[in-house]
Order: structure tokens, then sequence, then C-alpha cells
């Protein structure tokens, strides 16, 4: 896709909040979450379903619920996702309340990985590493700036 090219004065009087807010809400989320309910995901079933995997048996509804929460904009009953990947067989619960990726919930994961990286990687058309780390360093000193934090998460 070809954009119009403007001067340098230009673009730097833009509103950075209409350009991330355009990006995040209504480009990459709404992709993400369209892709997502192929395999009748919401983003707090992806959510859980990353954080079951990179740590087996290291969640609870509990600790995870709580890690969760700061990203969730809808309001999230995250019980009723535990519970809903739990009937579909691609979570367990141990006797200590710790949450374990089935194979069926690997593979359904792996399946929504891949719808999401179609979206990551029609964003990132024409976008080269060093132009995307730049802004990746920009718009984290901007968080920071304004007293977010600008780590990248753990």
């Amino acid at each position: 896709m070809t954009i119009k090219t403007y001067e340098p004065q230009t673009i730097a009087a833009q509103p950075i909040g209409a350009w991330t807010g355009e990006l995040f809400r209504r480009l990459v989320v709404d992709g993400l979450r369209v892709q997502l309910a192929v395999e009748g995901l919401t983003q707090p079933h992806w959510w859980t379903l990353n954080h079951a995997a990179g740590r087996p048996g290291g969640w609870t509804r509990t600790t995870l619920a709580e890690r969760l929460a700061p990203y969730d904009d809808q309001g999230t009953a995250f019980d009723a996702v535990f519970d809903d990947l739990i009937a579909r067989g691609w979570l367990t619960e141990d006797a200590d309340g710790a949450f374990t990726l089935t194979e069926e919930g690997e593979a359904g994961r792996l399946r929504a990985r891949e719808r999401n990286l179609a979206v990551s990687e029609r964003a990132h058309e024409g976008i080269g590493t060093e132009e995307f780390v730049t802004t990746i360093n920009v718009l984290r000193r901007m968080v920071a700036n304004l007293g977010g934090n600008g780590n990248l998460p753990d």
C-alpha cells in the first residue's frame, strides 16, 4: 500500500494518541479478535492459553486473573473463561488449582497463533526491523514519560 508523503514538521505535529488509538483499538485489536473468533476464542482465552503454555502448573485462577486483569478492557469474568477452556478439554486444573494446557489446548493455541501472526505480518508490511525497534522504543519512552511502565512485559 502506498501512503502519502508529508514534510517532517507536519508529521511531528500529529497527535500520537490519535494514531496509536486508531492502530490499537480499531485495527490491531479488532483484527486479532476477528481471527480468535474463528476458533471460538476471545482475547482473555488467548491470554490464558499463552500463560498456561509458558508456565505449566504455575498459574491458579487467582494468580492468572490478577495477572491478566490490567490488560482486560471487556470486564471479563475470568472464571468463566477458565471454565470454558476446561470444558473444551484445552486446560486442566489439578487438586491444588494449578492450570496445565492439554494437547488439544496447545493445538488450538497454535492454530490461533498462526491467525494472529497473519495480522501482525500484515501490520509490519514495508516496515524494517530497525524502524520497528525505533518505534517501540519511542513509545516505551513516551509511556515512561507519562508515568507508566516503559519496560517490556515479563
